[in-house]
């Protein structure tokens, strides 16, 4: 039985491997050994935060700092991205962040290193992220064409979902006998590393640079992307859902190790082992988006894949078992990373070469936007109320997104 119309099926002839690409299979060695290392700042910088305060509110605050300077500054991302050699622009965004993370590991072995260094720290970090990144997406295209980009998108969540496997339960293992420092100097060589694999790969485009844009030539280009995303009906309806998905998932990851310290009264370990779990599912929805992205039609397994993200959530908050707890949390988050490999795949897709760095950085920007009042939020409610009825919150505020998501007929009924 044909489930869909023809037009939807694969074409007989199969479309070369992305890692045939000899720039992408450099590329792909250097962000796979990097993810290494962010692996263990995500999960070392919060716990050391977390044991220097003891609050949920100071540990929210620190993925603040992580991510809303990111998604302010992803707009000047993908500006420069469109103007600028790409790969020097990563390779000095990869510098400063090698620096930063040295700086980390010295103040701490030399133990001045506090929480206002911290905060500042990952707003360094956060902002050269925002320019990699815009380097990133119009790189992808550029290397493989832009309907390879929904693979190497999948295949790059893959790896940093393998790397937070197996970093996760060694970081927190070293976390507790040895404290942070091992994966703050880890982590600064991961990016020396990155760099490395970056300078080996002749061009990342564009074809012509025209220089660093000017404060006018910044404000068209921002115009020009939030023009190109509202023209998009469906493209413009992903990044509402993604807007309200995002309240809630960072609200809920923001207070995940309170959650767990003070629901599960878990270990600085057992907490790494259920970042592994959670990686473990996040590798199985990256591998399902890479293998069939191309095969189901965008719309019906996008609107599916909210829903039984939501149903799978809403266990984490009724068992009494971390394990448990685990096994629902990476279930939903295989969910999760499937979404994210279809949609950031679309926009690729769809958008011109020259558009992809100014459209994604105007789609970050609205994607994030809710981001530091919801970590504040759910902060506050589990400081002040309780862990357990901040994710609550999370999960009944999912479940309706996925809901208005599925009822919504520009996601549900998009074949591009």
């Amino acid at each position: 039985m044909v489930r869909y119309p023809p037009r939807f099926m694969v074409s007989e002839v199969s479309a070369p491997s992305i890692f045939a690409s000899r720039g992408f299979r450099r590329y792909f060695a250097g962000q796979s050994l990097s993810f290494v290392g962010d692996g263990l700042r995500m999960l070392s910088v919060p716990l050391l935060a977390y044991h220097l305060t003891h609050s949920a509110l100071s540990t929210g605050t620190a993925l603040i700092c992580e991510v809303a300077p990111f998604s302010l500054f992803a707009l000047v991302g993908g500006s420069l991205a469109d103007r600028l050699d790409r790969r020097k622009l990563m390779i000095g965004c990869d510098a400063v962040r090698f620096a930063v993370m040295s700086l980390f590991a010295i103040t701490y072995a030399m133990h001045v290193l506090t929480l206002p260094m911290i905060y500042g720290g990952l707003v360094i970090i956060s902002i050269c992220a925002a320019g990699f990144l815009g380097g990133q997406s119009s790189s992808i295209p550029y290397l493989l064409g832009s309907k390879q980009s929904t693979k190497a998108i999948a295949m790059l969540l893959a790896a940093e979902s393998t790397s937070n496997l197996v970093t996760p339960a060694i970081g927190g293992a070293l976390f507790a006998y040895l404290g942070p420092l091992p994966a703050l100097t880890i982590n600064a060589l991961t990016y020396l590393g990155s760099q490395l694999s970056l300078v080996s790969i002749p061009s990342l485009g564009p074809e012509k640079t025209t220089g660093l844009p000017t404060l006018r030539h910044f404000l068209s280009d921002v115009a020009l992307g939030y023009r190109a995303l509202w023209s998009d009906l469906g493209m413009r309806a992903q990044a509402f859902v993604a807007f309200t998905l995002n309240i809630f998932g960072f609200g809920c990851y923001a207070i995940l190790i309170p959650f767990l310290k003070k629901g599960f009264d878990a270990t600085d370990q057992q907490v790494g082992f259920f970042f592994a779990i959670s990686a473990l599912g996040a590798i199985g929805g990256a591998s399902v988006a890479a293998r069939y992205a191309e095969r189901w039609p965008l719309g019906l397994s996008l609107t599916r894949a909210y829903l039984i993200d939501a149903i799978l959530f809403i266990p984490v908050v009724l068992v009494s078992n971390i394990w448990l707890a685990a096994f629902f949390w990476a279930s939903s988050n295989a969910l999760a990373n499937f979404e994210i490999a279809q949609i950031i795949g679309f926009r690729m897709r769809v958008t011109p070469e020259h558009m992809v760095g100014r459209l994604m950085g105007a789609v970050r920007l609205l994607v994030l936007a809710g981001m530091a009042p919801s970590v504040t939020f759910f902060g506050w409610v589990a400081d002040h109320r309780s862990p357990h009825l901040a994710m609550s919150i999370a999960c009944i505020g999912t479940a309706a997104v996925a809901i208005a998501a599925f009822l919504t007929p520009a996601i549900r009924n998009e074949l591009r």
